[in-house]
């Protein structure tokens, strides 16, 4: 949004959807709650009704200054640690110019930290991470836009420029959390959480490619 305390964008959205937005400063005293947790650069956020990105923004915002805390001096590994903690924000959106909005507004900050164009490698990769981590659907039906399961991506970074990914069902993860705690957690303790897909190790260039 142009406007980051403007709270509506219409009164029929408010009315047809329940569309209201956070205020930042009501968004940075919540997240400050589990402040540790903001600042580490692999914990896992899912919002399930992302707007615009309010709360997404500043998570990745808190992440990107983690990463430049710890890798500012290696251009290598703040570039890489920088796209694993865009990796790890998720969104779930009910409409679909929202979530294209929130798609820009956290590639936008990713290419401003990074201060790369649109066109750089790296922002296509951002692009490609986004696509499959911002998804457009119901979060309480677990359904994106053509009513298919929601499937969320978990990415892995592998070092030396590498990362994996493997594709869970929404719903699965959900279980998992009730049963573990957190999503993605030990996978490899239950059959039933096995992944819907499994890439090979992709590097930057092939996640830009599309080979994500």
């Amino acid at each position: 949004m142009s406007d980051p305390e403007r709270l509506v964008k219409s009164r029929q959205r408010v009315a047809d959807h329940g569309e209201v937005f956070t205020p930042r400063w009501l968004v940075d005293d919540m997240l400050d709650l589990v402040k540790a947790e903001t600042e580490r650069i692999d914990s896992r956020f899912l919002e399930p009704a992302c707007g615009s990105g309010n709360f997404l923004v500043p998570i990745l915002e808190r992440k990107l200054a983690a990463v430049e805390a710890k890798y500012g001096r290696s251009d290598f590994e703040r570039r890489h640690y920088a796209l694993f903690g865009l990796m790890c924000v998720y969104g779930i959106e009910l409409l679909a110019d929202n979530a294209a909005e929130c798609r820009e507004n956290l590639a936008g900050t990713f290419a401003r930290y990074l201060d790369v164009s649109a066109v750089d490698v790296w922002s296509k990769a951002a692009a490609g991470v986004l696509a499959a981590n911002i998804v457009q659907g119901d979060a309480l039906a677990m359904t994106d836009a053509s009513g298919e399961p929601i499937t969320f991506p978990e990415w892995g970074y592998l070092g030396k420029g590498k990362y994996q990914r493997r594709d869970f069902h929404f719903e699965n993860l959900t279980q998992r959390a009730s049963v573990q705690g957190t999503l993605f957690d030990a996978f490899e303790e239950h059959e039933i959480f096995t992944p819907v897909r499994s890439y090979p190790v992709m590097s930057v260039a092939e996640i830009a490619g599309g080979a994500a």
